[in-house]
């Protein structure tokens, strides 16, 4: 996975508090300006993915990445959620969610994010 998050555009762990998603939907910083980060599978597989938000929930961080395909593109609308911290060097670390209810937590914390850009955006036009 490659470490990408401080180029260009706000730096994730702030997207969340800045009310924006960072998303497609409007807000920090478009999707096209973010880096992406390279996911490694289970059956080995990389998939490319594009970094939309860091959030937080209770006293954990999760990550929403947007998976690419070879064309840069995600026609399915698929959101992959994992856990997000850092090692003691600043250096990314994710994992997977355990639980479906700490995933559902997740969830709904990351529907808030897109719910509050869209209205975000609703109010400029």
């Amino acid at each position: 996975m490659s470490d990408e998050f401080t180029a260009g555009g706000c730096n994730p762990s702030d997207c969340a508090s800045c009310g924006g998603g960072c998303s497609s939907v409007g807000g920090c910083d478009p999707i096209e300006n973010h880096k992406t980060i390279t996911l490694t599978m289970e059956d080995d597989t990389e998939v490319e993915c594009a970094i939309l938000t860091v959030f937080p929930v209770d006293a954990k961080e999760y990550i929403a990445l947007l998976p690419l395909d070879e064309n840069g593109q995600n026609e399915s609308g698929e959101v992959y959620l994992y856990t997000f911290a850092r090692t003691e060097s600043g250096d990314p670390m994710l994992s997977n969610i355990e639980s479906d209810e700490e995933y559902a937590k997740a969830a709904v914390a990351f529907d808030t994010v897109l719910q509050n850009a869209k209205d975000s955006m609703d109010k400029i036009d």
